[in-house]
């Protein structure tokens, strides 16, 4: 039987959480970061339990690769377990309880590939915020001075030469240099998604499984890439709807004394995959 070995991880210290199958013997231990592969190194086997939180996934490469079984657990589903006040010693712990629970759900550990591919999504979908931001001040500004930018970024863009003209001689000079260089900023925005965009292009014609969801009716680039990146194994779920669920898009149900109440989206899971579809 592998030893089951709970783990807290955070960026400079690890606190571990372990019994001996054999004597009960219990191990807390605190280590460093440059001390956690030459511990694991010299372990036997192990099952390794952490939360599914930042530079897991990067830990959990890293500990199969020393031949170790690794559990990743959501961190919502580690919370009940925690006993009294909160620290290092009790998450690592609740880790180590919550692993062992005969119905835990895991989560997947995603390759380098896939975190490349959600960065990409994460920087372009920052971008795509900055940008719209940016032309709503602009749009903001022309409206106090008189000029009505109409909705859209395409329109409204197309519309900027034609605002920036009717307050030639109206305003000082300064105030439209800066307003034109808040244009230019929103172009190099537009630029630089445009550019991610031809990444994620690249990525799709190098991955099969981004050209057989396209054959979708409704799915893009965007929903494409994300999905895979964010699923890998499609085997992962039983179903269509347990993939549903995973994405919150199914109803919430509430039920007492025999009655099940349906409620609206559970809108549980990737809110950003959520958005694609």
């Amino acid at each position: 039987m592998l030893a089951v070995i709970g783990l807290d991880i955070a960026k400079r210290c690890f606190q571990l959480h372990s019994v001996d199958p054999e004597t009960g013997e219990i191990t807390k231990l605190k280590l460093k970061r440059a001390e956690m592969v030459p511990f694991f190194s010299n372990r036997q086997p192990s099952v390794v339990a952490m939360e599914a939180c930042g530079s897991s996934h990067h830990w959990a490469r890293q500990l199969r690769a020393l031949g170790h079984e690794v559990r990743l657990i959501a961190t919502k589903f580690v919370k009940p377990f925690v006993k009294g006040n909160k620290n290092d010693a009790a998450d690592a712990r609740a880790i180590w309880e919550a692993a062992q629970r005969p119905e835990m759900r895991f989560v997947p550990v995603k390759t380098e590939a896939q975190q490349a591919i959600l960065a990409l999504h994460t920087m372009r979908d920052g971008l795509v915020k900055a940008r719209t931001a940016q032309l709503h001040q602009l749009r903001a500004v022309f409206y106090e001075l008189g000029f009505a930018l109409p909705e859209g970024r395409h329109w409204c863009v197309k519309r900027l030469p034609e605002a920036f003209a009717s307050l030639e001689n109206k305003i000082p000079a300064m105030a439209i240099e800066a307003m034109r260089d808040q244009y230019q900023l929103i172009v190099q925005l537009s630029e630089r998604v445009d550019a991610i965009e031809r990444k994620l292009e690249a990525f799709k014609r190098s991955d099969e499984r981004c050209e057989r969801l396209l054959q979708i009716p409704g799915v893009g680039l965007l929903t494409a890439t994300s999905i895979v990146a964010s699923v890998g194994d499609a085997e992962e779920f039983s179903s269509g709807r347990e993939f549903a669920a995973w994405l919150g898009v199914v109803p919430r149900h509430s039920g007492t004394g025999g009655r099940v109440r349906i409620l609206g989206m559970s809108k549980q899971g990737n809110s950003y995959l959520r958005t694609m579809l």
